[in-house]
């Protein structure tokens, strides 16, 4: 990780990692968890390949809902990463995001207390990076991690 360009977050999710996998890669749930609450998420897209879309849209009133990512995946290791970035859009063309572009590098590890949670957010250059920590990234990334747990753990064998 370079602190000049990324953000970063890590947390001990109590469940199994094939558990948060599925948290992440189930449109249904991922829906619980992405956005922070009491938004709401609705998936349009979650297609888990390298190429894949990844779109998502976001409503504060559970009625209407406006756009929220538009992004592409550049990796997935099963059980273990995911990688997308919204640099480049679901249809594979340069983007222009707001509010800041970016590559997001999701690894899962194992832990023994269940799931070792990593997220690294890359920046192309460091007033991106401020900006996106001037706009919350710790209190917006962090909160849907925190979701994320619940839910996992919520989800885990007893």
């Amino acid at each position: 990780m370079n602190p000049d360009l990324d953000l970063g977050l890590e947390r001990i999710i109590r469940a199994p990692r094939a558990t948060v996998w599925s948290a992440w890669t189930d449109p249904s749930r991922l829906e619980q968890w992405w956005v922070p609450a009491p938004s709401r998420c609705r998936v349009d897209s979650l297609d888990l390949r390298p190429g894949g879309a990844f779109v998502t849209q976001l409503s504060d009133d559970g009625a209407e809902f406006v756009p929220h990512l538009d992004a592409c995946f550049l990796a997935v290791d099963e059980l273990q990463r995911i990688v997308f970035t919204n640099a480049i859009n679901s249809t594979w063309r340069p983007a222009h995001p707001a509010p800041v572009a970016m590559t997001a590098a999701i690894t899962l590890l194992d832990h023994p207390d269940g799931t070792d949670y990593r997220m690294v957010v890359r920046h192309g250059d460091p007033e991106s990076r401020a900006h996106h920590e001037k706009l919350g990234f710790a209190e917006g990334w962090g909160s849907v991690a925190a979701q994320l747990a619940a839910l996992a753990e919520s989800m885990a064998p007893r």
